[in-house]
């Protein structure tokens, strides 16, 4: 696994004649140590259509300096990246190439650009000689390698400033204010890369119009839906980095994208939707091996967390542990294998085909306001009739799975009201709103009928192995009580929901 830290910095404009003001007087600093110059050589890789700079990432080989070897690196924020380090090699490494398939697909990285820099370098540290920041005033040379404007080269000086590992982000401001006030200004460019792709490429007279805000029903549905793609593209890395949240994120990208296909199928052409949305199903199930599990066993362990200890009685830690365990699948490997797979990277190379040449019906030409409310409108019916449904059940496992099946009719016509809301603007937020607590209270139902079920499973393991069972059955009464819960809740936070002013306002 390659080495991984986030990178915090802060690059200033400069010149050959810049000179840095004595950052001994910044607060906090003890010392100012001269480290020398460094000579830096980096080749930057991507893509023939630079698939990688479009998206903020940077790949190089860099030979010089105390952490030579392979760099990748991922936004985060403004200022803030992700970069991970593999020890030179001639070759890309095979966890950078794994991190960039959903970009890269079937290209091979090539290199598009060198930087030969020349940095002088400063260390800022407190009084007791901890490392608060790393100061460099880089001397660069810029050759484009590949593409237009190969062969053009670029010289320029930047000053960067990066916080240690660890450090308190309000120290970069410290530092530069004092820059600000020797007369040093904030770069227009967030990396070397990007500014030596601009003043590499041969400046053209811009052609046609520019690119214009969403107009038609058809603009803003294809909006959201380049979002959702641009989301699993995106993802993919954080997911196989392990990163928390990001399996769950993913997934729902794809039921959102699913969604989108189904609620504006007037808009886009189901012919070609539909064995797309089959295909999101199948990743969606794929990422939600064991987060149902994972989502599961929190409950659980929540549940056991809050009881009194007295109430606890026999090994119920460990008998979930090893039962949650055994009902896992080794999804981890699992998913890695899915996102290697031809399956789906042919997924993404239809998507990206999707995005570019849409399959848009004659109802996408149409005024956001009457095309997008009817979309939103009609997935409000169904959830209400499966409301209706859900609400006449006795209790029971008949009510349990019309509340089920009302819960994913209300997820879909939220996801529908927040497609919308871009072109709709508060009335299409409001009812999102609304409608997602309903969908959050029959959400916590549904959890609770899995609770049980998996709490009667544990309480008859227990019996079988000569335990007692009584917290498992404790349990079980308390899951019973929440379902109750929320069924007496229901009709009320779905009176709200059900307004018609808040329908009425989506038309207007």
């Amino acid at each position: 696994m390659a080495d991984t830290k986030r990178e915090i910095e802060r690059k200033y404009e400069a010149t050959d004649a810049t000179r840095l003001p004595d950052l001994s007087r910044v607060a906090g600093v003890g010392r100012v140590e001269d480290r020398g110059v460094v000579e830096l050589d980096a080749v930057y890789y991507d893509t023939a259509g630079l698939r990688l700079a479009a998206d903020s990432l940077t790949l190089r080989r860099r030979t010089g300096g105390d952490d030579e070897g392979w760099h990748l690196k991922f936004p985060v924020a403004t200022g803030i990246r992700d970069e991970l380090h593999e020890p030179l090699s001639d070759a890309l490494p095979r966890s950078f190439a794994a991190l960039l398939r959903s970009r890269l697909r079937h290209d091979e990285p090539a290199p598009v650009v060198r930087l030969l820099s020349s940095r002088a370098l400063q260390h800022l540290t407190d009084p007791d000689g901890a490392l608060l920041a790393e100061v460099s005033v880089d001397t660069v040379c810029a050759e484009r390698l590949a593409g237009e404007g190969t062969g053009t080269t670029a010289t320029w000086t930047e000053i960067e400033v990066e916080l240690a590992d660890d450090g308190d982000p309000a120290f970069l401001d410290a530092v530069g204010k004092r820059l600000r006030k020797a007369g040093v200004r904030p770069s227009e460019s967030g990396s070397k890369l990007a500014r030596a792709l601009a003043e590499t490429t041969p400046v053209r007279e811009e052609k046609g119009r520019k690119k214009e805000a969403p107009q038609t029903a058809g603009d803003h549905v294809l909006a959201y839906v380049r979002k959702q793609i641009r989301t699993i593209v995106d993802l993919d890395p954080a997911v196989r980095r392990d990163l928390p949240d990001s399996v769950h994120k993913m997934r729902v990208a794809t039921r959102r994208l699913r969604s989108a296909f189904k609620t504006y199928r007037a808009i886009l052409d189901r012919g070609a939707t539909d064995p797309v949305g089959a295909e999101l199903k199948w990743l969606a199930g794929e990422l939600g091996v064991d987060r149902d599990q994972e989502v599961l066993d929190e409950r659980l362990s929540t549940r056991i967390e809050g009881l009194p200890g007295t109430l606890v009685l026999g090994p119920v830690r460990g008998r979930l542990q090893v039962w949650s365990a055994a009902r896992r699948t080794g999804s981890r490997r699992r998913i890695i294998d899915v996102l290697d797979g031809k399956r789906y990277l042919d997924l993404l190379d239809t998507l990206d085909a999707l995005s570019a040449d849409p399959p848009l019906r004659s109802a996408a030409s149409r005024a956001p306001g009457k095309a997008l409310p009817r979309a939103v409108l009609k997935d409000y019916r169904k959830l209400a009739r499966r409301m209706d449904h859900a609400l006449e059940q006795p209790p029971g496992p008949g009510r349990d799975e019309a509340m089920h099946e009302a819960r994913k009719a209300a997820k879909r016509t939220r996801y529908a009201a927040e497609a919308a809301r871009p072109a709709l603007g508060k009335p299409a937020r409001r009812f999102a709103k609304r409608v997602k607590a309903v969908q959050s209270l029959l959400g916590d139902h549904q959890d609770s009928v899995v609770a049980r079920e998996a709490l009667r499973t544990l309480a008859v393991q227990s019996h079988a192995a000569g335990e007692t069972a009584f917290t498992w059955g404790l349990l079980y009464g308390h899951e019973e009580a929440t379902a109750d819960r929320r069924e007496r809740e229901l009709p009320g936070v779905w009176e709200r929901a059900a307004d018609p002013v808040l329908r009425a306002d989506l038309k207007h």
